[in-house]
């Protein structure tokens, strides 16, 4: 196959093995979904989803929030790990959002890559999932297969995002992420296989005879 039938085969099959993905962290609005994908980095989305109840019913709009001590948020929000920067995240961009934005999430990446904690990914994720705009966030699990499948070069998540949205067309592209970390995560994780043990791996490299290594993003 070449790069771009071996793209195509592969959203293709995760079409068919998950055909409506759902996001997985719970939300109920563009804000609790930012909140929530603030507190997701280097944390599993099982203990966002155990943390963010207990948040949201102290607070869950930008006007309540911006009105709770950072010290009261970081206690709750301690589970999820880098407690007292992402507490200053979440306060601070409550605030601006309050301020700046009459209380409404902005709805471009460089408002909300402007905000405290935000970065690409986290505004990509609210973008394409909040918003229905054209984004292709790019996580570990999705770097991480890029590489195995040859999609990307992989040296750094910006790069695999560049090459992913060559390869892939716009409209796939709120599906597919998901797509891609539910794979990583069920078939082809960083430990259960090396390239050459799931179904997309095997039928994609028949001929592949080394396992490979993942570049760190």
């Amino acid at each position: 196959m070449t790069k771009t039938e071996r793209a195509a085969w592969i959203a293709d099959e995760l079409q068919r093995l998950f055909p409506q993905p759902k996001i997985p962290l719970d939300h109920k609005d563009p804000y609790t979904l930012l909140v929530a994908v603030l507190l997701s980095a280097q944390c599993t989305d099982v203990r966002v989803n155990q943390v963010t109840p207990l948040l949201f019913a102290r607070a869950d709009n930008p006007a309540d929030m911006a009105r709770v001590p950072v010290e009261e948020i970081q206690a709750i929000i301690r589970p999820c790990g880098l407690a007292p920067a992402k507490a200053k995240g979440i306060s601070g961009l409550s605030k601006i959002i309050m301020e700046k934005h009459r209380g409404e999430v902005p709805r471009t990446l460089e408002e909300l890559e402007a905000l405290p904690g935000v970065g690409h990914k986290t505004a990509s994720v609210v973008m394409v999932q909040a918003f229905g705009q054209p984004a292709f966030p790019v996580d570990t699990h999705i770097h991480r297969l890029a590489q195995r499948w040859e999609l990307s070069s992989g040296k750094n998540v910006v790069q695999t995002e560049r090459d992913l949205k060559r390869l892939f067309p716009e409209e796939k592209w709120h599906d597919l992420h998901l797509q891609i970390i539910y794979y990583g995560r069920e078939v082809c994780p960083a430990r259960g296989c090396d390239g050459l043990r799931c179904p997309v791996c095997q039928t994609c490299f028949p001929d592949r005879k080394r396992p490979r290594k993942r570049k760190p993003a």
